[in-house]
């Protein structure tokens, strides 16, 4: 199945108005629905109330951090899910940042790379039904097992990743990769290490998407997203190593200073235009379609403005 999917919640729509949307969704053709944790709504909640509003649709969490719910915890909130909706739920477990985990949460963000392996080996066992005992590198479990039927089918683990550390983990011990703030191009520097770890390995990438002809304001409106994104310290790294550094120093640069005015006039329009799909619906779809070229299984749009955001999804629609 070619799968085209749309995050969640839906900008300025509460979560009890999502019903109609959803549906159209379906009947639109997008295959799944994504949503996220970071600030604002959890991952979970959105997914819940979508599977019983378009059961014929696949529902996916990119991603819940792996630091802000205890595994078992975590293990629980994903076996509910499941259980919710059998065989359509894809669980995404990340590091997230040391903005979301140490600033906001309070919780030290320390050996990133080792929390997120041994939350997902942990809910492996878990989601089995497993009873776990065992000492890890970042945490400790004792006599832990659902009290609950494991769900039937396990759903499948995905593994935001960045640079070549967390791509080979989510090759090795994840069944693919969430990816996010890249380009077309970018992917096909990134696939490669996921599908060390075997073939058939599903690669996501939240994709965003201005859907306006107006180039400018389009620019303008991806230029804050991106600043927000390139200067975490993670997304920073990741730009460097993707080679962004020359074109992104000016920014980081400015922002340090705290001048964020020019930070944001630093980032040139060839990164933006690289990073944020934009342009009339024809042209963001052939953009998007360029994703898919390049090696990602799930393009999970997200929309950053639109005119009239119903009608943008109808537009960006799969044909």
């Amino acid at each position: 199945m070619k799968r085209f999917g749309m995050s969640l919640p839906i900008g300025g729509v509460p979560l009890h108005q999502h019903e109609d949307w959803i549906k159209e969704l379906a009947d639109l053709g997008y295959t799944d629905l994504w949503s996220s944790e970071a600030g604002g709504h959890d991952g979970f909640t959105p997914l819940a109330l979508a599977s019983t509003w378009a059961p014929e649709m696949r529902l996916g969490i990119a991603i819940i951090p792996a630091f802000t719910r205890g595994p078992a915890l975590l293990a629980q909130s994903a076996a509910s899910l499941a259980e919710a909706a059998p065989g359509r739920f894809v669980m995404g477990v990340g590091t997230s940042s040391n903005v979301i985990v140490q600033n906001w949460n309070g919780i030290p963000f320390e050996e990133p790379y080792k929390r997120t392996r041994d939350t997902v080996k942990f809910m492996r066992a878990a989601l089995a039904g497993e009873k776990i005992t065992e000492t890890c590198d970042s945490f400790d479990v004792k006599g832990f097992r659902l009290q609950m039927p494991p769900p039937d089918p396990q759903p499948p683990i995905l593994i935001a990743a960045l640079r070549q550390g967390m791509l080979k983990l989510a090759g090795k011990v994840g069944d693919g990769a969430i990816l996010n703030w890249l380009s077309a191009e970018d992917v096909k520097t990134v696939a490669p290490y996921v599908h060390e770890g075997g073939p058939g390995k599903e690669i996501v990438a939240r994709l965003f998407v201005i859907p306006t002809a107006d180039r400018e304001k389009a620019r303008a409106i991806a230029r804050r997203g991106a600043a927000a994104y390139l200067n975490v310290p993670v997304y920073a790294a990741f730009h460097e190593w993707l080679g962004r550094g020359d074109q992104l120093k000016g920014m980081w640069d400015a922002w340090k200073a705290g001048d964020r005015k020019a930070a944001l006039e630093a980032i040139p329009d060839e990164v933006v235009d690289d990073l944020v799909i934009h342009g009339s619906p024809e042209e963001c779809r052939d953009h998007i379609e360029r994703y898919r070229e390049a090696g990602v299984t799930t393009p999970a749009l997200a929309i950053l403005y639109a005119d009239d955001q119903r009608q943008a999804m109808r537009d960006l629609a799969p044909r």
